[in-house]
């Protein structure tokens, strides 16, 4: 492919040369000017051909890192390959940065395959709110089929540039919904100066008389001077004086709509069995025609822009070469040429109009579509990559209401741990176990545990399948307080941040949906009294109000609630040991409370000078 390009570039120069040269030999009169067409031709076939070198190197590239991104998260080594979703952070949302959805080495930088920021938005959104449970199956079925098509899914993933890149979504979609005021005072200028514009020509052509088009000429730039903000204001909103449509609506890309265009081309003619891909797939042709023909259309018009500001110095080159040469037909074909570029903007300016003003209400939906497809693409790569994790089954009502909290797992595991080092467990929050209270030493696993919970949870209530043998679950509002911070700059404690997001899933747990809570050392900020009564109160609250959940601790004493609270309430552990003077666990969870402390071992592990024995009764 290099080669290639090195070829194609050596023989533009070579043809821009021999133009040169040809040039030269027309000013010496040893040619006619007819002969500057052959390099001409020779250099534009050139550079189309050139073009396609290019773009199929470029998709080349995507290619390698397709699947070289790919192989790395089949060998666990994808952190930091991916995007990573920092822009969808919201350190007030009640479980995104607990169960690390965003950031390197995020859920979100395990799944995403989207190509547009309109698709990683997209499954920021599922991932950060639970669909419905008909939603929820739909989207199982869509990913199940989706993940066999694996050529479709590599033309989805490879199609078109880096349009997440350069192409703002929500600025198109401002512009083509903005408000639009009749027109029809620059429709009449822009088409009483073509009409002179061509009569004037063809004057000039039958009679040599150039003085008409030169009027022409002056009146036309007078005219067009007089409504340049308003051809500026529909070319590029907010920005008359730039005049620019590609640098103000598309993000000087205009190949970028073409990349819009090619992901809609590949999803239009597909044939798919699943309802949901089916009814999205037919939101792009309810106008009668396909949305990738009509993209390409306002693609079309930005390329004439930009080909019309590329070529506004060939009127002068004209000028110049007939006044030295004495040639007044190519003189006058400078002064044709100069009016009819003139008029290629305005013409641009009421097409995109006349586009807009058809499909502008359309694009949003287009947008959509593809937003979903990627989507579904994402979570369908990670099924297809992943093939021995099941989709979880989601338990409820006859009316697609809570028949009651549910969350029973088997062999559950984290799907961000390297499965080397992942250790699976089963956790069961249904019938009367309402709470497991989880103990154990420093390091045993007890926040990996919530985690591995959780970010099953949202995987599951987003249509995914989940690192499990298996998962029934009911639809659940999951909140969590893995990671509560304090704030220098708020003012605030962590403390007071706790008990504030704990206020928040109170009143989420009293919302229609059951809430799973996932408390990571409760009230750890407080004196052990208080803590031990506040934490037996909310949680008694919690579990009045239909809620489900784990907490963990390492104070001993609140091993004490699940008795409180039984039978709705269970004590589970991790235990530790030490072999050979280090510290090892298992991370498997046992039944009943934990019946010593690591604490002090560790602080004489690190040299502290501390008492006591290695063993800390409970």
């Amino acid at each position: 492919m290099s080669a290639a390009d090195a070829r194609f570039a050596h023989a533009r120069l070579a043809a821009f040369l021999a133009g040169l040269l040809l040039a030269l030999l027309v000013w010496q009169s040893v040619v006619t000017a007819w002969w500057l067409a052959v390099p001409v031709v020779v250099f534009v076939g050139l550079v189309r051909r050139h073009d396609g070198v290019l773009r199929a190197r470029e998709s080349a590239n995507r290619g390698i890192g397709f699947y070289e991104r790919g192989l790395a998260r089949l060998e666990d080594r994808w952190q930091g390959t991916g995007e990573q979703g920092e822009r969808f952070r919201d350190d007030r949302h009640v479980y995104a940065n607990d169960l690390d959805l965003f950031g390197r080495g995020s859920l979100f930088e395990l799944l995403s395959l989207a190509r547009t920021r309109a698709g990683e938005a997209t499954l920021a959104g599922w991932l950060t709110a639970a669909a419905h449970p008909a939603e929820i199956r739909e989207r199982q079925a869509a990913v199940e089929e989706f993940a066999s098509m694996l050529d479709f899914r590599e033309a989805l993933a490879l199609s078109g540039h880096e349009v997440e890149a350069s192409v703002d979504t929500e600025r198109l979609l401002d512009w083509t919904e903005a408000p639009m005021p009749p027109r029809r005072a620059l429709r009449r200028v822009v088409w009483f100066s073509t009409a002179g514009i061509l009569l004037a020509s063809l004057y000039l052509a039958v009679t040599a008389v150039w003085w008409p088009l030169a009027a022409m000429l002056v009146l036309q730039t007078a005219a067009l001077r007089r409504f340049r903000d308003e051809i500026a204001t529909i070319l590029s909103p907010g920005e008359p004086d730039a005049a620019s449509f590609v640098a103000g609506v598309l993000a000087h890309r205009s190949r970028d709509l073409g990349a819009i265009g090619d992901l809609l081309t590949h999803i239009e003619p597909a044939r798919f069995a699943a309802s949901r891909l089916v009814l999205l797939q037919s939101r792009l042709t309810d106008t009668g025609l396909a949305a990738s023909r009509n993209i390409k259309r306002l693609q079309r018009l930005s390329e004439i822009h930009d080909g019309h500001k590329n070529s506004a110095g060939l009127p002068m080159g004209l000028f110049l070469y007939g006044a030295a040469s004495g040639r007044t037909e190519v003189v006058a074909a400078a002064l044709v040429v100069s009016a009819l570029l003139l008029l290629v903007r305005p013409h641009v300016a009421l097409a995109v109009e006349a586009w807009r003003s058809r499909f502008g209400h359309r694009v949003r939906v287009w947008i959509e579509v593809i937003a979903e497809f990627e989507a579904l693409n994402s979570l369908a790569g990670y099924r297809y990559e992943n093939i021995g994790d099941p989709f979880p089954e989601i338990v409820a009502s006859d009316g697609e209401t809570p028949a009651g909290a549910l969350f029973e797992s088997v062999q559950l595991g984290h799907p961000l741990l390297p499965r080397a080092a992942m250790v699976r467990n089963d956790v069961c929050l249904a019938g009367e176990t309402r709470l497991l209270v989880v103990s154990g030493s420093n390091m045993s696993g007890k926040s990996t545990l919530l985690r591995t919970v959780g970010i099953n949870a949202v995987m599951a209530l987003a249509g995914a399948p989940v690192r499990a043998a298996s998962l029934r679950l009911s639809p659940l509002a999951v909140g969590a307080t893995l990671r509560i911070q304090d704030s220098l700059l708020e003012g605030r404690s962590r403390f007071y941040a706790e008990i504030t997001r704990i206020k928040v899933l109170a009143d989420v747990a009293a919302g229609p949906v059951p809430l799973l809570f996932l408390l990571d050392e409760l009230f750890h900020g407080t004196n052990s009294h208080d803590r031990l009564l506040g934490a037996e109160g909310v949680l008694r609250s919690l579990l009045e109000r239909g809620a489900i959940g784990l907490i963990t601790t390492h104070d001993l004493a609140l091993t004490a609630i699940a008795v409180e609270l039984a039978p709705r309430a269970a004590n589970v552990h991790f235990e530790d040991w030490f072999e050979a003077g280090d510290i090892r666990f298992d991370y498997r969870m046992k039944p009943g409370p934990v019946t010593r402390s690591n604490a002090l071992a560790l602080m004489r592990a690190v040299g502290l000078a501390v008492a006591g024995s290695r063993t800390e009764p409970a």
